[in-house]
């Protein structure tokens, strides 16, 4: 009778485990995925290579905008139904250009009937905006049949990395500090964009926009690497991701001072089906000179519906542990008191040690640094219409040669 018992167990925990089995659902496997996207493409300012806005693209597939200043390529993804990992790699290396220059890394949102694409092309035009609200400055915000472009890294040259990286440069070879052995060919980051994975689905185009004005510029270089979950069962996950402001000056657009004079809003919607939103915020602060918004601490406050959700000061102090990326860059001396070794233990005497514009605290960012996004949980934020807004009490406007103004992006992620 044990015997039986121990039998009609064993039986029944087969057949359990086998219901179990039928009842999980594997997903096919497709494997991981790396596509180089742009391979030392040329980004420059280059009005007799690339006259006019719109170049059709080569043998290479990349579109070259607005004189050489953007290059893009459409890219298409495998479909996968199990989840991913998504990292982003960029390399930069100056072609000639020595100064420190904005970059953006970005996608075209499907979703948008207008694009920075078409509108180079002639096609279409960036929707009229209410010069009482924004003055003026279009594509920053969304409107009829328009998302903003949307960031998938935003990052800062240094200064002349590469072209003036020999140590035999006439410019360069009497700039390299001590403490660090040779100047570096080039600069990379990487970023993990995860999840801004539903604007690449189903095919997109990516870009590179960097600030140059000279037929020089830089070479840039782009990997986008997905690595598939080993598990069968790791569904991926449905997302969605909501643009919501961008005022990178990519096309046509003037030097944004609009927060020295006002705030900005945006409105946009939450569905009753979304689950754990989140904020992602990208800044920089620019120009000026020693007394503008690259160099002064200014405080961000980013609110929705009123209440700030974030509220700091954007700043780098760190910008000295990028000086290997920086053989161009200027160089002042200065003056202090030194404490060094002698034979009869420690003495002291005043030095002039070289720094570099690249050493000094910028907003938010460094000659030759990437730039990470701010991200806040929503975890109060209700289904319906819902505003967005961005305020720098003390940002400062252009003002002849000062060109102060800030870069920001933002959108929103929330699970389906």
């Amino acid at each position: 009778m044990i015997i039986k018992k121990i039998a009609f167990a064993i039986s029944l925990t087969g057949l359990l485990l086998l219901a179990s089995s039928c009842g999980r659902k594997e997903l096919p496997a497709m494997g991981n995925y790396t596509v180089r996207i742009f391979n030392d493409t040329p980004v420059c300012f280059d009005p007799n290579k690339y006259p006019g806005a719109y170049n059709a693209p080569g043998a290479d597939s990349v579109y070259h905008l607005v004189n050489g200043r953007i290059i893009l390529r459409k890219i298409s993804l495998p479909d996968y139904k199990r989840n991913v990992d998504i990292t982003l790699r960029v390399t930069v290396a100056s072609n000639g250009d020595r100064w420190d220059k904005s970059g953006s890394c970005f996608v075209l949102p499907n979703a948008s009937g207008i694009n920075l694409l078409n509108i180079a092309r002639g096609e279409k035009h960036f929707p009229e905006v209410d010069s009482t609200k924004l003055e003026n400055m279009i594509g920053i915000v969304r409107g009829n049949d328009y998302l903003p472009t949307v960031e998938l890294m935003r990052f800062m040259t240094p200064f002349g990395v590469g072209h003036f990286s020999s140590p035999d440069d006439s410019l360069t070879k009497h700039r390299k500090p001590v403490y660090i052995d040779h100047w570096a060919d080039s600069v990379s980051w990487e970023q993990n964009i995860t999840d801004l994975y539903p604007l690449l689905q189903g095919g997109a185009y990516v870009g590179i926009f960097i600030d140059s004005w000279t037929p020089e510029g830089y070479v840039a270089s782009m990997t986008i690497e997905v690595h598939e979950s080993a598990v069968a069962e790791d569904v991926l996950p449905r997302k969605h991701v909501e643009p919501l402001m961008n005022t990178v000056y990519y096309m046509g657009q003037a030097y944004p001072d609009i927060f020295a004079r006002k705030d900005v809003s945006t409105e946009f919607e939450i569905p009753s089906n979304a689950r754990n939103v989140r904020l992602k915020y990208i800044v920089t602060g620019h120009g000026g000179h020693s007394g503008g918004d690259e160099f002064v601490q200014k405080q961000n406050i980013v609110s929705v519906d009123g209440k700030p959700v974030l509220d700091f000061i954007p700043w780098r102090t760190d910008c000295a542990s990028f000086r290997r990326f920086n053989p161009a860059t200027g160089v002042w001396l200065k003056k202090r008191l030194a404490s060094y070794i002698t034979d009869k233990g420690y003495a002291e005497k005043e030095v002039e040690e070289p720094v570099g514009s690249s050493d000094f605290s910028r907003s938010n960012w460094c000659p030759g640094s990437d730039v990470m996004p701010e991200e806040v949980e929503l975890v109060n934020i209700q289904p319906g219409k819902h505003t967005f807004t961005v305020s720098i009490p003390d940002a400062q406007p252009v003002e002849n040669n000062k060109l102060n103004h800030w870069l920001v992006s933002a959108y929103l992620v929330w699970d389906e």
